[in-house]
């Protein structure tokens, strides 16, 4: 089993205490396709800031495993 941190991803208690330490809000993305994911990726990469990614069950039947492939490409970015 793949632990959540080694797919780039924190523990929200832990986001969520630097969000509030730092002052500013985490935004949650609610996405439907690949396009919508990729703005958001980008938009949060490029201002260095934290993001919460959301997908319906509609959207993961739909992207199956090219999302997961795609998310465990993004590990790197530090976001």
């Amino acid at each position: 089993m793949v632990h959540y941190s080694e797919l780039g991803f924190v523990n929200t208690k832990d986001m969520f205490k630097k969000a509030f330490e730092g002052g500013y809000a985490v935004p949650a993305y609610n996405f439907n396709n690949m396009e919508q994911l990729q703005a958001i990726i980008t938009a949060c990469v490029n201002t260095q800031s934290p993001v919460i990614l959301q997908v319906s069950k509609g959207a993961r039947n739909y992207a199956n495993q090219t999302l997961l492939s795609l998310q465990k490409s993004l590990q790197h970015l530090k976001i």
